[in-house]
């Protein structure tokens, strides 16, 4: 998608803006979202190419509001403006029709005008002829299968009021696993608006460094607390856990957060953890499905303590809290843990003795009150002692508490941060990740 066709694309929705705002009711109010990517989707196994190709996707959201009811058509744009127009309008109609019979919503928050935003990215992103010979040349002799996804992703908001928000990001990611010939791996991501071609090839040796330990023996590991060294993978995977009845406003509310007692200061983690959504590094859009910005940076633990949750529209006027721009579901869209004092070259000597553990998978909540999660290790994870990576292991089953290896576990965060990128493609593209350092924690609970 080059400039003129995004250009076109902004001027098909600012038309229909301006014509649903000829055509709505004195008493009506409506939101218009626009969801759309130019993405190249490129597979690989075994160091080939498996499936490429191109999509351009275009899609309307349209929510008409009247008399304290909601009711929503979605459908595609497709650039063609009597087509486009006819589409919303048929819209229109049944919406009309649709209202009356549907309930009243207690807490439906109206439309009200905002200033403007408008927050282009743009990127240098591999050129569509180049993506398999730069991927796959570093990798031909590795038994290498992943995914890259590149490409513009533009996400827009109007409404009757006059708010009107615009996002557009040129943006990538690279999904990757390499196999030994034992059918062990080592995951890999690379994600971002620029690609770097040094940091790919510093991934790549790593990862045959990885696979060589994975060729030894593996080390059978009995359950029981131990020292452990997470990667930013692995904390990544742990920090998703608290978009999930963990920083929800809604969710200590209703006492479905696990950080019901971090929230009522009965409880705090160690003053080394602080977490903050950062929308400056421009990876999603600061409005959220009301038309609402956020600030730059919304604090939400500092030094331990609990000093914000995530808070929209709809949870403030129900609890009577002030808003905070928070999505729909109150959920972490660009997080980022604030790094330590661990220096890379130092995590070996820091662990000493215990495990190092590269990803997890398979989380859920164990026991929610007390912010306790379970999951699995996954992919390269090692024994390691005396500071030396010894032996691959077995896959484990953990089961332990936030309060605890974010809490007093907690030994130290690493000097250095690595961007975990959203990577589904479900409906669209999704935007976004997490931005976190490794973790050194004592004490880990493994149970199997």
């Amino acid at each position: 998608m080059n400039k003129e066709n995004i250009s076109v694309l902004e001027t098909c929705f600012n038309q229909l803006i301006e014509s649903l705002l000829e055509k709505k009711a004195t008493s009506e109010e409506f939101i218009l979202k626009l969801s759309s990517e130019f993405s190249q989707f490129t597979r690989f196994n075994h160091a080939r190419i498996r499936q490429t190709g191109i999509v351009l996707d275009t899609w309307i959201k349209f929510t008409l509001i009247r008399d304290g009811r909601t009711a929503f058509r979605k459908f595609p744009l497709v650039g063609n403006w009597e087509i486009d127009w006819r589409e919303t309008h048929n819209a229109l109609v049944e919406l009309r029709k649709e209202l009356p019979l549907l309930a009243l919503d207690p807490h439906l928050v109206l439309p009200s005008a905002t200033n403007p935003t408008r927050e282009i990215y743009s990127g240098n992103l591999l050129a569509e002829d180049a993506v398999a010979s730069t991927v796959l040349e570093p990798a031909k002799e590795l038994d290498f299968t992943g995914i890259y996804s590149g490409g513009i992703v533009i996400r827009a908001y109007a409404d009757s009021s006059g708010n009107k928000h615009w996002f557009a990001s040129d943006t990538f990611t690279l999904d990757y696993s390499i196999f030994s010939p034992q059918e062990q791996a080592v995951k890999g991501f690379l994600a971002g608006n620029n690609w770097d071609e040094e940091r790919y090839l510093t991934k790549i040796t790593n990862a045959k460094q990885q696979l060589e330990l994975l060729s030894h023996p593996p080390k059978n590991i009995p359950r029981g607390n131990y020292k452990t060294y997470f990667a930013p993978a692995a904390v990544s995977e742990l920090l998703s856990m608290l978009s999930w009845s963990g920083v929800s406003e809604a969710d200590i509310q209703q006492g479905n957060s696990a950080l019901a007692t971090l929230s009522r200061k009965e409880k705090q983690l160690s003053p080394k953890f602080n977490l903050k959504e950062n929308f400056q590094r421009g990876s999603v859009p600061r409005f959220n499905e009301w038309g609402e910005v956020t600030t730059s940076d919304i604090k939400i633990i500092e030094k331990g303590v609990l000093v914000n949750s995530l808070v929209n529209c709809r949870s403030a006027k129900e609890y009577q809290k002030k808003s905070n721009g928070a999505n729909r579901n109150e959920s972490l869209r660009t997080p980022e843990i604030e790094v330590g004092n661990l220096e890379s070259e130092e995590i070996l000597n820091a662990l000493d003795t215990g495990l190092y553990v590269s990803n997890l998978h398979y989380l859920n909540w164990s026991d929610l009150p007390t912010g306790r999660i379970t999951g699995m290790t996954r992919y390269a994870c090692f024994w390691v002692e005396d500071g030396e990576i010894v032996a691959p292991i077995e896959d484990l089953r953990f089961d332990e508490t936030l309060y605890r290896f974010w809490g007093n576990n907690l030994i130290e965060f690493t000097n250095f941060q690595e961007f975990i990128p959203n990577l589904g493609t479900y409906e669209n593209r999704q935007l976004g990740g997490s931005m976190v350092p490794g973790m050194l924690v004592k004490d880990f609970t493994y149970t199997l």
